[in-house]
Formats: C-alpha cells, sequence, structure tokens
C-alpha cells in the first residue's frame, strides 16, 4: 500500500503556481459578472500564455496587484456601468468589444498607418476594439505581425474571438513604445524613472499607467470628462484590488504628471 501511495504522489501533477492559481475562474466571474461571451475566464488564460511574464514577476501581492490594474483599466474600456447602475458602476466591465461611439462607421480618423509600413485596408475600419481598444491602423499592424495575426485584413477578429482580443491587450499592457515604458515594467517594479522623470513627476504605480494608455487627455487638466475617466480607472483598481485580496498605493492619480502627447 505504501508503495502505492508513494508512486501516485510523483505521477500527481505539480501545483499550478500560475496565473491560474493567482486568479480563480469565481474571482473572474465576480470582477466581471455581466462580461460578454467572447471574454471568458479560459479565453483569458489561454491568452495570457502567450506572455509568460504577465502577473508573474514579483511577490504576490505585486502581482496581484499588476492583474488588478490591467483588469481596471480593461473594465473602464469596455463598461456600460455608470454611477447608479444595478450592482454599482464597477461590475460592468468587459461588456462591450467594440468602442460604441464608431459602430455608424464614422471613426475615420482611425484608419491611418501614420509613419510606419501598416497601411489600413480599403473598407477596414480600426476604431477601438478588444479589452484595452486596440486602436489605429499601425496599432492593428504592428499587434497582428507580432502576434502573428492578420489584424489588418481582419481587425474584427479582435471583437469577435476572445483568446484574439485578449492577446492584443496583453501585447500592449507588456510592450514597452519608447519613450514610454511598459505598464508590466512599471506595475512589477522593473521601470527605474530616470531624473528628468521625476523632474516631471513620473513615477511607478497605477497613475503611471493612465499616463501610458491616455495621459495626453486624462492626466491633464481637461475638463470634467477626463477628469471623471481618470477617477473611473482607479475606482476600477480599488474595485479589483478588493475583490482580489491585494492593497494598492497610497497615490493612485496621475495628476501633474508629464504627459507623453498622447
Amino acid at each position: 500500500m505504501f508503495i502505492i501511495v508513494l508512486l501516485l504522489a510523483f505521477m500527481r501533477p505539480p501545483v499550478d503556481q500560475g496565473l491560474s492559481a493567482l486568479l480563480s475562474r469565481q474571482q473572474y466571474e465576480q470582477l466581471f459578472p455581466h462580461h460578454n461571451a467572447i471574454y471568458t475566464y479560459e479565453a483569458f488564460l489561454r491568452a495570457a500564455a502567450s506572455f509568460p511574464g504577465f502577473a508573474a514577476e514579483g511577490s504576490r501581492e505585486i502581482r496581484l496587484r499588476e492583474l488588478a490594474a490591467f483588469f481596471a483599466h480593461a473594465g473602464h474600456e469596455t463598461t456600460s456601468g455608470w454611477a447608479g447602475a444595478k450592482g454599482g458602476p464597477y461590475v460592468w466591465g468587459l461588456y462591450y468589444t467594440d468602442e460604441q461611439a464608431c459602430l455608424d462607421g464614422h471613426c475615420t480618423q482611425y484608419n491611418t498607418g501614420g509613419t510606419s509600413p501598416y497601411k489600413p485596408v480599403a473598407g477596414k475600419s480600426y476604431y477601438g476594439r478588444g479589452p484595452l481598444q486596440l486602436t489605429y491602423a499601425y496599432n492593428y499592424g504592428l499587434a497582428g505581425e507580432e502576434l502573428h495575426l492578420p489584424l489588418l485584413a481582419n481587425p474584427e477578429m479582435v471583437s469577435r474571438d476572445g483568446v484574439v482580443a485578449f492577446r492584443t491587450a496583453l501585447w500592449f499592457w507588456m510592450k514597452a513604445q519608447a519613450p514610454k515604458p511598459s505598464c508590466h515594467e512599471v506595475m512589477c517594479g522593473k521601470w527605474h524613472p530616470t531624473a528628468a522623470d521625476l523632474a516631471l513627476r513620473r513615477k511607478p504605480g497605477f497613475g503611471m499607467t493612465i499616463n501610458i494608455i491616455n495621459g495626453g487627455v486624462e492626466c491633464r487638466d481637461n475638463g470634467p470628462a477626463a477628469r471623471d475617466a481618470r477617477q473611473e480607472r482607479i475606482g476600477f483598481y480599488k474595485h479589483m484590488a478588493v475583490l482580489l485580496k491585494t492593497t494598492v498605493e497610497n497615490d493612485c492619480d496621475c495628476t501633474g504628471m508629464g504627459t507623453y502627447g498622447n
């Protein structure tokens, strides 16, 4: 009997210390109880497998904090909630897959490759799609090349395939695009601000990720709409952190940070 038990112990698979150990299906459903059908827990885990560094560096607290930050931005970008929404404003993330204001086809400003080699395909629209709202033809082109996906020809993949959608969001999260660091580097402590950064009040933490994503609008004093958007991101972050049982930094804001013109 002892030998059989010993053999079974050796045959048992190792305890999963990866993302699924950090985030259970139950927690995911708590974070996004109204998520769109494409944004499944399995789709998220499958997409994250392409980015082994995501939420995998540093202490458990740091890893959970990065997860909370990523989900906070995804929640904000895809929410259908508002202050008086049932259950509160922070339970309606991952509801939309497309930028709702652009569904009528008028957002042609995004159909540009700029100075990049990635030119838009006639008849296609490159408005925001996916958890972090991939936008502009040049971003679809670069993400498509690096993820080995035909996103310039088929941008609709980002709003129809959950794995593709999460992969594009994680691609943006993990990728440094100079002069900006990546959101991942900021949240896991790998980014160290230079003297010039410090002079511009840039520092590690959630506020810096707002600066990376939409600082030119939200980190400046651009009126009530910009301030509301920034505060909603921070609200999502604190909400996610509570459900993930982690802490947030004392200052989660980006007001007063030097921006990158985005």
